[in-house]
């Protein structure tokens, strides 16, 4: 059996920022079921905010943050994030992120929706990509083992006490149980749960799966954050450093139509709000094929070529359009999870030696709704809690025990899809999910729709149990971890559903036309998942308030 101090189940900037944190004397190892610079991480574009001016401070980023968390973030985790932040991201960069530079020659800050000042550092509009990057150096020079294209299963519980995984190595198709004293899952989001997402096709939840399945409580599953400006058909994010720059969304009479819904933020309002009125110009007619315009032409082409260089590269390669000529088609689209596996803000969970660190993760710093550029903190304070915690339980563990009783179980789940003859084949399931997730979870949600949604996502768990695999080969069988990740996202797609239907008021994302105000006195409070045979059991937790009590 494989062992290891740590195991970090992820190859992000949550987990590679947990490994550097824990390196120092220990066996880290992190396993990732793509090489670590395809984890999605390095899709962010737009930058990563914190209080770094003399005119900023930490108090302002954590009111900003509350507030646009609709008061649901846990505000003594928020308060860790924004104070320790500034520091981060400075070591960051001592680790050798570039970062875009105004003329004093400091790290240059733009504006993002809903900051009160500009505080969002950027590395051009490729700020994932460079952190990322910089990470990965430090791993190599680190040491650290990466199972590189290996596959999590399930985790190995005894006790309520965390002792490894289950994993595939992808390549040859075998399973191994890896041993460690602490994981650390940092594992992403679920966006593929949607037919259309901002996200890679590797975002499929599996450690929020993984974890629920094994006891640990998801957190707030059904505040699903959709992004204003995703590329027509694809996808594919544009991001909010574009409106940050000073872009304006037009709608098909040429109107810059925030004027109307909030005058004084206009296109940096919180990301829930703006992509509501997007949605409402699309659906009461003013929309352009389905779309709005994102217009950055007034920028001028050296601005946008500084600044925003991998925006045209994408408008250009995927709709045609140059944005220094013509605007670009956008519309919302699902990109961001603010639920996930319940947390406390050094990344405790509720099994011991198990933790969870970025989107996987539910600390709970994002409530209702994120704010642009506090994902990519969160994975690097979090990240290096995580790891730091982590570090010190495992000195007091002296060794791993297990049976082999989990390996099993899973060989045999194994086993059993790739022998079945014949049945229905997941793409169908695939497309199915998504559709009811996409028609009946946007942006807009009743009770009705949602209840519809729950019927389809149970006929497609209980067609599940019916798959056949075409490829029953053991080398590289894309297919077997294809259906599994589906049912992972039936796993996360029924509690999305539970939860939203059960949360009768509109909060940040989640806004209810059956319930369109905000109720503090009945739901100002988590929800929690718990997985049981017939579904999701939801019971509620308090949110932590510290110094922001709920306003307006």
């Amino acid at each position: 059996m494989r062992t290891h101090d740590i195991l970090i189940v992820g190859a992000g900037l949550a987990g590679m920022r947990a490994a550097v944190a824990a390196a120092p004397g220990l066996d880290v190892a992190i396993i990732s079921k793509v090489h670590p610079l395809r984890s999605h991480s390095v899709a962010a574009q737009g930058g990563i905010n914190a209080a770094m001016s003399p005119n900023d401070s930490w108090e302002a980023h954590a009111f900003d943050t509350a507030k646009g968390s609709g008061y649901l973030g846990d505000q003594d985790a928020i308060e860790v994030m924004c104070q320790e932040g500034p520091a981060d991201i400075l070591e960051m960069e001592r680790l050798g992120a570039i970062f875009s530079r105004n003329e004093e020659g400091q790290i240059a800050q733009r504006p993002f929706g809903g900051a009160g000042y500009p505080r969002t550092c950027y590395a051009a509009d490729r700020t994932g990509h460079a952190l990322l990057n910089a990470m990965y150096e430090q791993l190599l020079k680190k040491g650290v083992f990466v199972y590189e294209e290996w596959y999590v299963l399930s985790l190995i519980v005894e006790d309520t006490i965390c002792k490894g995984v289950i994993a595939m190595d992808v390549l040859r198709g075998e399973l191994h149980a890896i041993g460690a004293k602490a994981v650390i899952f940092a594992t992403g989001g679920y966006g593929r749960v949607y037919s259309s997402s901002t996200n890679a096709v590797i975002n499929t939840g599996d450690g929020m799966s993984m974890a629920y399945r094994a006891g640990v409580p998801l957190m707030d599953m059904e505040f699903v954050q959709f992004h204003p400006t995703t590329l027509r058909d694809t996808g594919i994010l544009i991001t909010e450093g574009a409106r940050g720059e000073g872009g304006y969304l037009l709608n098909t009479l040429g109107d810059r139509f925030m004027s109307r819904y909030d005058p004084q933020r206009m296109e940096l309002a919180t990301r829930d709000f703006v992509s509501r009125c997007a949605q409402q110009e699309i659906e009461e007619g003013r929309g352009v094929n389905g779309c709005v315009l994102l217009d950055l032409r007034h920028l001028g082409k050296k601005k946008i070529m500084e600044r925003l260089p991998q925006i045209r590269e994408l408008a250009i390669s995927f709709v045609s359009v140059d944005p220094i000529e013509s605007p670009i088609p956008v519309r919302p689209g699902a990109h961001y999870s603010m639920g996930g596996i319940r947390t406390n803000a050094w990344c405790e969970t509720a099994l011991t030696g198990f933790y969870a660190a970025g989107e996987c993760a539910c600390v709970s710093v994002h409530g209702a709704n994120r704010l642009g550029g506090n994902s990519l903190l969160e994975t690097i304070v979090f990240g290096r809690r995580a790891g730091i915690r982590a570090s010190e339980h495992v000195r007091t563990v002296t060794s791993v025990e297990m049976s082999s009783a989990p390996l099993q179980a899973e060989r045999k789940k194994v086993e059993r899809l790739l022998k079945r003859k014949d049945g229905e084949r997941i793409g169908s399931l695939r497309e199915d999910l998504g559709a009811a997730m996409t028609d009946h979870l946007g942006i807009f949600r009743d009770r009705e729709r949602m209840r519809k949604a729950l019927q389809q996502i149970r006929d497609v768990r209980q067609r599940y149990g019916t798959i056949y695999l075409e490829d029953r080969g053991t080398v590289f069988n894309t297919e077997l971890t294809h259906a599994l990740e589906l049912s992972s996202l039936i796993d996360l797609a029924e509690t999305i559903v539970v939860g939203a239907i059960a949360r009768e008021e509109s909060r940040g994302s989640h806004y209810r036309t059956d319930f369109p105000n905000r109720n503090d006195a009945a739901w100002l409070k988590h929800t929690l998942a718990y997985c049981t045979e017939s579904g999701p059991r939801l019971e509620y937790a308090p949110v932590t308030i510290t110094r922001f009590p709920p306003a307006g």
